[in-house]
């Protein structure tokens, strides 16, 4: 076997970025967890010894995060004053929880897949499942966290319209449905927005029904409830969405079939899920690399641990969720509008 010494430098450069990322990202976490970069945002250029005054923390671990938020391009460093700060571009991705871009919530999701993974490598020899409920309380928050920022920015002005009459009946009054809504984000987003109509959110999950009963506070035009998708309660919706959760059902299919039982019959239902091609050779990109990944540690297994066991995975791409679709009974599906991130698809009866 030759080895071609060019193509070994280059991968193990990539590796090498692997390593870094890997070893940052609990750095970051614990940036995000103790307001460290929040700090910088808001008082810097800081030293070291400045910064650990302003957030109650050790100077000597301050400076080895700073020293290793710089090399990773998280953090700027001023040579010549000796201090730390950060660029409009660095914050909006890393200490702006209202930023459309914001990505704390991933490294916080981070900390639920390093902590179940001896378990997961038991699930690649045996081939059971792990179900969403089974991993520890920051993978439901740090999903929340990553997900509500792009709701925010696009669910109510942009991926709404692009649905045929569905914010017509919103304004005036409609009964909505959120399968699988987890702490209730997407809901109360909606909820907010449209006060004349009725929003109902659904989990399986009881701990992220409690949470987002909590979040909801006093508005009055949304409540939460325990259900499966293929069985919850309720009938004559007027809209029906499911948000990054269908590729992570056992039986997508069965779930779509009893979501069509509950619609009115003008209905619209709406599903939401991550950007991706049809073919594995389109998706060979740092986006898809990030999905694929989380798809094989919370995805898949999700799925697997459901009787159905469909395991689309989080990469499934548009023709196979609009033929899961279509076998749950919708006879019109079209992508209404796509972000880099996500496709939205809206189905008819």
């Amino acid at each position: 076997m030759t080895i071609d010494e060019g193509k070994l430098h280059a991968l193990a450069g990539k590796m090498i970025g692997e390593i870094g990322a890997a070893a940052n990202g609990v750095l970051l976490l614990i940036g995000d967890k103790l307001g460290l970069f929040r700090a910088i945002r808001a008082h810097g250029p800081l030293t070291s010894e400045e910064l650990a005054q302003r957030t109650g923390t050790n100077e000597r671990y301050i400076l080895e995060w700073l020293c290793a938020q710089a090399a990773t391009g998280l953090v700027e460093y001023d040579r010549g004053k000796a201090r730390f700060f950060m660029s409009p571009e660095q914050i909006a991705l890393a200490a702006d929880e209202e930023s459309p871009v914001f990505m704390g919530g991933g490294f916080e999701s981070l900390a639920a897949v390093f902590a179940g993974e001896e378990r997961l490598t038991r699930a690649f020899k045996t081939g059971d499942g792990i179900g969403w409920d089974q991993h520890c309380n920051c993978l439901f928050c740090g999903t929340e966290r990553f997900f509500r920022t792009g709701y925010k920015t696009h669910l109510v002005d942009e991926w709404l319209p692009a649905l045929d009459g569905v914010v017509a009946k919103l304004k005036r009054g409609a009964r909505v449905a959120d399968i699988g809504c987890g702490h209730g984000a997407s809901t109360i987003i909606m909820a907010e927005r449209f006060p004349e109509s009725e929003f109902v959110g659904i989990d399986y999950h009881e701990g992220s029904i409690i949470e987002a009963r909590r979040k909801a506070g006093t508005l009055a035009n949304i409540r939460f409830e325990v259900g499966r998708a293929q069985d919850y309660e309720g009938a004559n919706y007027d809209l029906v969405a499911i948000f990054d959760a269908l590729h992570d059902m056992g039986d997508p299919i069965g779930a779509v079939t009893h979501i069509r039982k509950t619609m009115a019959r003008d209905a619209t239902l709406m599903v939401v899920e991550p950007m991706a091609a049809d073919r594995l050779e389109d998706n060979l990109n740092p986006i898809s690399r990030s999905f694929y990944a989380f798809s094989t540690q919370i995805c898949v297994p999700a799925s697997m641990s459901q009787r159905g066991q469909a395991a689309l995975g989080a990469q499934a791409g548009e023709k196979k969720i609009t033929d899961t679709i279509k076998a749950g009974g919708f006879s019109r599906v079209r992508c209404a509008t796509a972000t880099l991130f996500n496709m939205i698809l809206e189905a008819r009866i």
